[in-house]
């Protein structure tokens, strides 16, 4: 491999979130991986660093082209230039649109378990979650379209929060099914905005439907966040985009933006995203290959030595989702047993809604050994749990 992921710097000591733990500790929560950061977006930053004058910074054209040409280029989608709004992230975007896009104690939709934070989005803003918890099925999850179109009739409804690929679930959506959400959507007067930013770490030969793509009602309803952060692992530069083809409500969310004072650019976040979709992909591809990789030995070493654990089959993210079949409905329990245990530091799934108080979420986005101590531990964490019971 032309990038070295086996090797990657401490990050102890650094200021790190992840790695804020106990020394005896390694943790494998938060979507945050282990790797440096592709070369090519680095350099960028060293040449910008290097020019000695921060002052108050725009977005240059590049910007815009970068974003337009990768999403032609790797999700078969145009997004033209004009749709395209700057923002400091997709959570302060997904926040920006609950203010402008509902009223207060107005109703939002979401699909448990799903990212922890849309709850907080929508809480923290005086308005109403409604639940529409995905299908559990022999392992596998889909839509429940019965329940969701009965949350989207609600007349206090007029927001939905779609998560495409799905976090922490690891699923790609079909376009049957996008498609099919984006009729009730609009059958209803419910506005989508889609959280794509998992959508560039997909398994290798896989790709995802971005939502706006699937038909003129999609691309008329939706406002979509993306960036480069989870696939480029560059989420403290914070930087972000939205696309809304709709003029109207383009509009809408440009204002709520700029409102919420969440659209200007740091002095690297421009130029970094530039740099990432622009120079980046063969360090990505190569990335994919190795989380790939991850997964497939991760996969493997549960199957044969944690019988407590059932893993979710995924196609994105690199988010192990596995459920406790030893202690069920237990996850911040048994969470807490393994970190107190073992030192992992996984996250306990019930946080999410839906079922996931019956599931663990396992960053796997680090280097193979750092893997195999992780799954040492959790085996461990797990057999002495159950002994404890026994």
């Amino acid at each position: 491999m032309r990038y070295n992921f086996d090797d990657p710097p401490a990050r102890r000591n650094t200021g790190s979130l992840k790695w804020d733990v106990k020394e005896n500790e390694l943790p494998m929560w938060v979507a945050d991986m282990d790797f440096e950061t592709a070369p090519e977006i680095r350099s960028a930053i060293e040449k910008r660093a290097s020019h000695g004058i921060f002052g108050y910074t725009v977005i240059p054209d590049s910007w815009s082209e970068a974003y337009s040409n990768w999403w032609e280029k790797r999700h078969g989608f145009k997004i033209e230039k004009d749709w395209l709004i700057f923002c400091t992230g997709v959570v302060p975007a997904i926040s920006s649109a609950v203010r402008k896009l509902t009223t207060p104690a107005e109703k939002v939709v979401i699909q448990t378990p799903v990212y922890n934070i849309f709850f907080n989005s929508i809480i923290n803003n005086g308005r109403r979650v409604l639940e529409s918890p995905l299908k559990y099925e022999n392992g596998e999850y889909s839509v429940d379209f019965d329940d969701l179109e009965k949350m989207l009739s609600d007349p206090e409804t007029s927001l939905m929060i779609l998560c495409n690929p799905h976090n922490p679930v690891g699923k790609i959506w079909d376009r049957t099914t996008l498609e099919k959400i984006g009729e009730l959507c609009k059958k209803y007067g419910v506005t989508v905005f889609s959280d794509e930013i998992h959508c560039d770490i997909t398994d290798p030969g896989t790709g995802y439907i971005p939502f706006a793509s699937v038909s003129g009602t999609c691309k008329k309803i939706s406002v979509t966040a993306v960036a480069p952060t989870k696939a480029f692992n560059i989420a403290g530069i914070q930087t972000a985009a939205v696309f809304v083809p709709d003029e109207i409500l383009r509009n809408k969310m440009r204002r709520g933006l700029n409102t919420d004072e969440v659209a200007e650019p740091n002095v690297f976040a421009a130029e970094a995203a530039a740099a990432a979709f622009m120079y980046g992909g063969d360090w990505l591809d190569e990335l994919r290959e190795y989380i790939y990789e991850n997964k497939k030995f991760a996969a493997e070493y549960l199957k044969n030595n944690i019988p407590q654990l059932r893993l979710v089959n995924s196609q994105a993210t690199y988010l192990l989702w596995a459920e406790l079949l030893c202690a069920p409905g237990k996850a911040d329990e048994t969470a807490e047993f393994i970190r107190s245990d073992t030192g992992l530091y996984v996250s306990e799934g019930g946080q999410y809604g839906g079922n996931g108080g019956s599931f663990l979420r396992i960053n796997i986005a680090c280097p193979r050994n750092r893997l195999k101590d992780g799954l040492g531990r959790l085996k461990k964490g797990l057999d002495d749990l159950e002994k404890s019971k026994a």
